[in-house]
């Protein structure tokens, strides 16, 4: 039927469709079994395709990584992404010497740039029980004014993230999460100083939903120029602005309209990306996302010539040690820890 509010829908493949000024959104969810000494999988690889293993197989995928899954020191230029760890840990090491171990619901949001090497891998630490791993990794645009902005990485704590609990009248909850933005009263930590969402102007909200099944919530309209997609990725049925819409989909909505969500089928969980567009082009190659292929080439050539600061690390798979806690080591050398860590 015709519903004015949800513009278009389009299932969920390993690569989410995104709209203007994210260029990039992924779930990772991946049920590793026990971890060996390397903090790998204490499991057979054979019939893997290592080094290309995203085809999900026994529950779990290794992606770029051949001894930890993740993915090994690889380059990116003009852009951020934001990293948020649901369940599981992620090491992080880059080429300007900069560290971390995140996860259990922190966030890294880093700005790329001017151009930086990173890794990503997946530590499995718990040799004794599966490793679940569970995060989405979004990718925020820059402005070509910001596009080479000097490499930075900040920590968003788990404990320092905002949630608000609403209770609809039957007395059942919806939970939001606010990892960039605002809603209602609380406010997400500042992202990076560089980030299109570090002026409040530009309206950048990353939420995720979780409902209780039968449980009624709106979602309030925004700004008319704003992009907003809500995206159903876990559960089974839910109403969606009177439209009946099963999981594993994404609906493009119209911002400037309240929406009007009821978990029918069960609980409910959904990301929410919305935010105004940067109205510049885009070109975008593998890791280099600029404005020009002129940008594109030159991205490459800079690359080839410097490695963006080359690869300070023993390995190009670098993990952390296992009893290691959660931390970040800054490239100025700054280093802090949650205080959970």
């Amino acid at each position: 039927m015709y519903n004015k509010v949800i513009q278009n829908i389009r299932p969920l493949e390993f690569m989410w469709p995104v709209s203007n000024p994210f260029i990039f959104c992924v779930h990772h969810l991946d049920n590793y079994p026990k971890g060996n000494d390397e903090m790998g999988p204490n499991a057979s690889l054979a019939g893997r395709y290592l080094g290309q293993d995203f085809t999900l197989k026994d529950g779990w995928r290794m992606y770029h990584g051949e001894r930890v899954p993740g993915f090994p020191a690889h380059p990116h230029r003009g852009f951020e992404t934001v990293t948020i760890v649901l369940d599981g840990f992620v090491d992080h090491s880059d080429s300007h010497g900069a560290a971390g171990r995140y996860g259990m619901g922190d966030v890294q949001w880093m700005t790329a740039g001017a151009g930086l090497q990173h890794c990503e891998m997946f530590p499995l630490r718990n040799r004794n029980n599966g490793n679940r791993l569970e995060l989405f990794q979004i990718w925020l645009n820059l402005p070509a004014k910001d596009k080479f902005a000097d490499p930075h990485f900040k920590m968003l704590w788990a404990e320092t993230i905002p949630k608000t609990v609403k209770q609809d009248e039957s007395g059942l909850q919806t939970v939001v999460t606010v990892y960039a933005g605002s809603y209602e009263h609380v406010t997400a930590p500042d992202p990076a100083p560089a980030s299109w969402a570090a002026d409040p102007a530009n309206c950048i909200n990353i939420w995720t939903i979780h409902m209780q099944k039968g449980a009624k919530w709106k979602l309030p309209a925004q700004s008319p120029e704003m992009q907003s997609m809500l995206y159903f990725y876990d559960g089974a049925e839910s109403l969606v602005a009177g439209m009946d819409v099963k999981a594993g989909h994404a609906l493009e909505l119209l911002a400037d309209q309240d929406v009007y969500i009821e978990s029918t089928g069960g609980d409910a969980k959904f990301l929410l990306l919305q935010g105004m567009p940067i109205n510049e082009p885009v070109v975008q190659h593998g890791p280099f996302v600029m404005n020009t292929a002129d940008e594109i080439r030159q991205a490459i050539s800079d690359y080839r010539q410097t490695q963006f600061g080359g690869w300070p690390w023993e390995r190009y798979d670098h993990v952390h040690p296992r009893e290691q806690g959660r931390f970040a080591k800054y490239a100025d050398g700054k280093t802090e820890k949650p205080l959970h860590s």
